[in-house]
């Protein structure tokens, strides 16, 4: 018993019964040893004991485990003929209250997470910290919280905010030292704001927005107060101007691209390309000897028909074969493998792409001081799928609002 009068301080002054544990929380008997007590109407001391019955109340938590106070209380008979109140209930200060089912201090705990949370967030952290209350108690908790003592301050701040966006305004009035709204105004029109400044008395700085209304209803109210502009609508309207500033100017500002990177001076002039080398295989076995026949009989006297006759050929592939000087002229290779003529260019042009020279016309120009024979049109096909254009770097245009975010952000 003696543990739990130390973790429960406010139970002191109890009869402690019985302590029993169980897998839902922890359950202390107690009783009270008062032998009189005071009317609550009447104030009036009475020592006639009328019944017992017993008060559940819940209280803070203890070890992780939910508390149960189950308090065996007197209800006492009001001696005072004349008090409206027949019969009353003790109560144990610091513990008890009346109609009430939590302990003084899981109220008080209650209340708190009421005020910072509100209904249903609050009512799963008292689940976990203090008792398992639902979040209709807990609102409940706040609707009974008597107000605060309005006290009018010397610097009042003003605003409007919206009940219903578009239609409907009203007015919050903020104590400018505790930063805590005082009291709330129907609407945000001048009359109304002027009648509270007059039933309130003392004010002597009004910080309020740049509107017109609030500076009349100032005026008018308390004319001997200093108006001021609030920081927050100073620096609104500010940042408001620089961003109308930034959005006329920012059609000066340019995406910029990197420059492209300057043509290098061609190299000096090689030596053309070798000659190609013999081909061997059947099929140039085979124009070797219809061209050694050819010849031979056309230089026996034959006609180029009859020589065709003779070999069984065609009179253009004997014609063919009769103008050729040598059989290697005759002798190339399939369309499919017949080198481009752009072929031995092919490795300086590669160079010239790596050392950032793109210019369909510039490599024409150095390939034709090489010995290049072929035309432009076979150039720009083979650029067209082997030249990779480096990605240029794009800087955009930021927004208005970021620059204007830029110039009014602290450093």
């Amino acid at each position: 018993m003696e543990i739990i009068l130390a973790l429960l301080p406010h139970l002191v002054g109890l009869r402690l019964e019985a302590v029993v544990v169980r897998a839902v929380g922890v359950r202390i008997d107690a009783a009270t040893r008062t032998v009189r007590a005071a009317c609550g109407a009447c104030g009036t001391w009475s020592t006639s004991v009328h019944g017992r019955y017993v008060r559940r109340l819940a209280d803070v938590r203890l070890g992780g485990h939910e508390v149960l106070v189950a308090l065996t209380v007197r209800r006492f008979g009001c001696v005072n003929s004349g008090c409206r109140r027949r019969t009353f209930v003790e109560q144990v200060p610091g513990l008890t209250r009346r109609h009430a089912r939590h302990t003084v201090v899981a109220a008080s705990d209650l209340q708190a997470v009421a005020v910072a949370l509100g209904g249903r967030p609050g009512s799963r952290l008292a689940h976990r910290l203090a008792v398992s209350v639902s979040r209709m108690t807990l609102i409940r908790m706040i609707r009974r919280m008597p107000d605060p003592v309005v006290v009018t301050p010397t610097i009042l701040g003003v605003d409007d905010f919206a009940r219903r966006r578009g239609h409907r305004y009203a007015t919050v009035l903020i104590d400018m030292h505790t930063r805590r709204p005082i009291d709330i105004l129907p609407d945000r029109t001048a009359d109304t704001f002027a009648d509270w400044l007059r039933e309130h008395p003392g004010v002597q700085i009004i910080c309020r927005d740049r509107g017109g209304g609030y500076a009349d209803g100032a005026r008018k109210g308390a004319p001997d107060a200093i108006q001021v502009a609030d920081r927050w609508h100073l620096l609104k309207n500010l940042s408001d101007t620089v961003e109308k500033v930034v959005r006329g100017h920012r059609r000066c500002l340019r995406e910029h691209t990197n420059p492209p990177p300057v043509l290098a001076a061609p190299p000096a002039l090689a030596a053309p390309p070798t000659a190609e080398p013999v081909r061997t295989g059947r099929r140039a076995s085979n124009t070797r000897q219809r061209h050694a026949a050819v010849h031979a009989l056309r230089a026996e006297g034959l006609s180029i028909k009859a020589t065709a006759r003779r070999l069984d050929m065609n009179v253009r592939t004997a014609r063919k074969y009769a103008h050729a000087a040598t059989a290697e002229a005759l002798i190339g290779p399939n369309a499919s493998s017949r080198p481009s003529v752009l072929a031995p260019f092919h490795a300086y042009l590669r160079q010239r792409l790596t050392d950032g020279v793109h210019e369909t016309a510039a490599l024409h120009a150095e390939i034709l001081a090489r010995g290049y024979q072929g035309s432009l049109r076979v150039l720009r096909d083979w650029l067209t799928t082997n030249r990779t254009r480096p990605t240029p770097l794009v800087v955009r245009v930021p927004s208005a609002r970021r620059i204007t975010a830029w110039i009014m952000r602290l450093r």
